[in-house]
């Protein structure tokens, strides 16, 4: 299982001049004609960072929680740097965290959509079957070749959890058959 991407909020207990950060911040973009935010770019990690006059900050592109908190002390370590007044101390909330996940088996997804409870499955508009779950509460987009991508979590264990419990089910349900070593050698 893997974490693509952290989705965020970061709120500044402040108002930012974004006119004085796009004149004294390099490498930011800034065209509020265009979009009323400042655009800030980290290149390690790659993070991408939206930032509004109001104080609140959009932080997209990190691969974990960890990462997502560095990023962010980086982005303010490099605005006060550059003169950018910041008092408060940020709050930080996940709003989305994005995972893919490999189970290393075949998925019967006929009979899944026919045995599981709030799915969808329409192969002829999309080959996966969407799948939502209360506890966590999550989607996952699961594809007969066992691999899925997983979309709602707040917390990194509720992907963990989501996979483990969907896996558990799916097997419960014999939705599942194991891939012959040729086969995946293929895959």
């Amino acid at each position: 299982m893997s974490i693509e991407n952290i989705v965020a909020t970061v709120t500044l207990d402040e108002s930012l001049d974004l006119y004085a950060m796009e004149r004294s911040v390099p490498n930011v973009e800034y065209d509020p004609d265009q979009f009323p935010g400042l655009i800030f770019r980290l290149e390690t990690p790659k993070v991408t960072s939206l930032i509004f006059k109001s104080g609140k900050m959009v932080v997209t592109g990190a691969k974990s929680t960890e990462e997502l908190i560095k990023s962010v002390k980086r982005i303010i370590k490099t605005l006060k740097k550059y003169s950018i007044k910041i008092s408060g101390k940020p709050k930080i909330q996940i709003q989305n965290i994005v995972a893919s996940a490999n189970m290393h088996v075949h998925v019967n997804l006929d009979k899944a959509a026919f045995l599981l409870e709030n799915n969808m499955y329409e192969p002829e508009q999309f080959p996966g079957l969407i799948f939502r779950m209360d506890d966590p509460r999550v989607v996952l987009l699961i594809f007969s070749s066992g691999k899925m991508v997983i979309t709602g979590a707040k917390r990194e264990e509720e992907v963990y959890k989501a996979v483990k419990k969907i896996f558990d089910k799916l097997e419960e349900l014999d939705c599942v058959r194991a891939i012959e070593e040729e086969e995946e050698l293929e895959i």
